[in-house]
């Protein structure tokens, strides 16, 4: 079982999670800020954020099955995007990435050509950064969470909008439930204030949404900083939550 890692001194890195260790390192000339492996785990998408004189870009590697003769050349690299790029995915049958950032614009790319094939609409679509996607458990739809205190689900071929999520805080991460109709959205106020106020005023709880009727259900607090992270089980039946403080 291989683990890929992305790091701010600006490499990935592949490893083998039974042992610990190092298989291989890509490097590059800016932080890596994102990592999804392809289904079937031969391809991996890396993003890298603007720097210096650099544009953010997509790479996408092979990943070779004998950590021997594993390459650190690209078969693919995607730039356009304006700003970081803070998620970057498979689509589906791994034949489109889809990618979402700083320009608030949700984009789906072609693997094979590296066409650019549809990108969201600035009307309907999120208007501040956005900084967070998780994908379905089937891969047909997704959803985005933005500093513009909305969430939103899509389509995940036609990238049409399917339903929006508003709350009242900024949004930093966001899952699905594998087995029930719920969203979950998790965030709080600019980290830049956590130290100012009280959680109660920061509202750092992790809320709950019916996916269909987009109604709030239910929330779990506790937090005492902004939540940055959310991942239910695979069994679907409990979640947990990662979260960061920040020292001013």
């Amino acid at each position: 079982m291989t683990l890929i890692t992305g790091s701010a001194d600006q490499t990935a890195k592949l490893w083998n999670v039974e042992t610990g260790a190092q298989l291989f390192t890509f490097n590059f000339d800016s932080p890596a800020r994102s990592v999804d492996f392809a289904v079937g785990d031969k391809l991996a998408v890396i993003t890298t954020d603007p720097f210096m004189e650099l544009n953010s870009a997509i790479h996408v590697k092979r990943i070779a099955g004998d950590p021997a003769d594993q390459s650190g050349e690209s078969v693919l690299i995607l730039k356009g995007p304006q700003g970081r790029i803070n998620r970057a995915v498979w689509g589906p049958l791994n034949r489109t990435i889809i990618s979402a950032g700083e320009d608030a614009i949700v984009r789906i790319w072609d693997t094979e050509t590296g066409k650019l094939l549809k990108e969201s609409d600035k009307e309907t679509g999120h208007k501040k950064t956005i900084t967070s996607l998780a994908k379905a458990a089937d891969g047909s739809h997704f959803l985005t969470g933005s500093l513009d205190k909305s969430a939103k689900l899509w389509d995940a071929r036609t990238l049409e909008l399917i339903k929006t999520y508003v709350t009242e805080r900024p949004v930093n991460a966001v899952t699905m439930s594998p087995l029930l109709d719920h969203v979950v959205l998790g965030g709080g106020q600019d980290a830049s204030a956590v130290t100012t106020t009280d959680h109660r005023a920061g509202k750092f709880e992790a809320k709950f949404f019916d996916k269909i009727l987009q109604e709030e259900i239910g929330g779990v607090k506790g937090h005492f900083g902004p939540i940055n992270a959310l991942a239910f089980n695979p069994d679907g039946k409990s979640s947990i939550r990662s979260y960061l403080f920040f020292v001013i």
